[in-house]
């Protein structure tokens, strides 16, 4: 059963047909199989007509569906003897951002991710991938392991931000977020970010600062939420679809400005309606970045990392 979004609500109805036909047994009137690949054909044109014209917000809210898969599942389906590392070695262990060792095809890695979580026990376990200061001082410590034994880093992001708590700014959100940052640019190795869901502010970024920096079709990545962005310009929340469209969010309009490097292409219907092949597909793009960053060696890989970042600042993108 899907969850539908409120403008899915056409393909909601025939598909509840659909359902409702499937426990029906057929007569001599109705063929009722017939009638269920008629509506099916209905349904598959309505949902690429739909798809193929999301708006920024529309987009925002694919991003966000509970079904989508989560940084679980990809690390999951791609890493083989996964072994998961925690803690930041100075206060805690931030379940918000998640990593460890293993093998991707055969090549040993350190994968790190933020994790909302699927249900909602995890999703408070996990802060709905919301890191406090320790999940980002983690993702350093884990990025200066893999620098120290050459081993490449894929990191997944899929958060609306860092944690804005109290708690987290007495113990020094933006140095912590800052540092990460400063990591990833330091690194020797390659770096491969994939935008799964919400890149969300610096929190987001935090991770994403890569050789090679990908989103999936439908996801966002942006400064500030439609929601956040919409309460400071205009002091109401109920313009985040304006907003949506003047944050320029989309995969499609990142690689445009070039802030990201390439899109992974979604099935029709969003990532959640086919998640398996969703993760397989996105496993071969982070393998083919894989493959081409690698011949570089890690002077190269550095120096070729901070050159497009700072030029986006230098061209005003950003």
């Amino acid at each position: 059963m899907h969850n539908y979004l409120d403008f899915e609500k056409p393909i909601a109805e025939l598909e509840g047909k659909i359902e409702e036909l499937r426990h029906l047994s057929s007569s001599g009137e109705v063929n009722i199989a017939d009638e269920v690949g008629k509506l099916q054909s209905k349904v598959d044109k309505l949902l690429v007509q739909t798809y193929a014209k999301l708006s920024p917000w529309q987009k925002t809210q694919v991003a966000r569906h509970h079904d989508r898969p989560h940084a679980v599942d990809y690390i999951g389906s791609w890493i083989t003897d996964f072994t998961p590392l925690a803690g930041d070695r100075a206060f805690a262990d931030d379940q918000a951002i998640i990593g460890g060792l293993g093998r991707f095809r055969g090549r040993s890695v350190v994968v790190i991710g933020t994790e909302k979580g699927a249900d909602t026990d995890a999703r408070v376990r996990h802060n709905f991938g919301m890191a406090r200061p320790e999940g980002y001082r983690k993702a350093q410590r884990l990025m200066g392991m893999a620098d120290q034994f050459g081993l490449p880093v894929i990191t997944l992001v899929d958060t609306p931000g860092a944690y804005p708590g109290i708690d987290a700014e007495a113990r020094g959100q933006a140095e912590a977020i800052a540092r990460s940052i400063e990591t990833c640019l330091g690194l020797k190795v390659p770096l491969i970010s994939v935008i799964i869901g919400e890149g969300g502010s610096g929190g987001a970024i935090a991770l994403a600062v890569g050789n090679s920096v990908q989103m999936l079709e439908h996801s966002v990545y942006s400064v500030i939420s439609p929601e956040g962005c919409a309460s400071i310009l205009w002091r109401s929340g109920d313009l985040a679809k304006e907003a949506a469209a003047a944050l320029r969010l989309t995969a499609q309009d990142l690689l445009k400005l070039g802030i990201i490097d390439s899109i992974v292409a979604e099935p029709v219907g969003g990532a959640h309606r086919e998640r398996e092949r969703t993760i397989a597909e996105t496993g071969d793009a982070v393998a083919e970045a894989l493959e081409s960053l690698a011949q570089h060696d890690g002077a190269v890989l550095k120096a070729k990392r901070r050159e497009k970042f700072l030029a986006m600042g230098k061209n005003g993108i950003g």
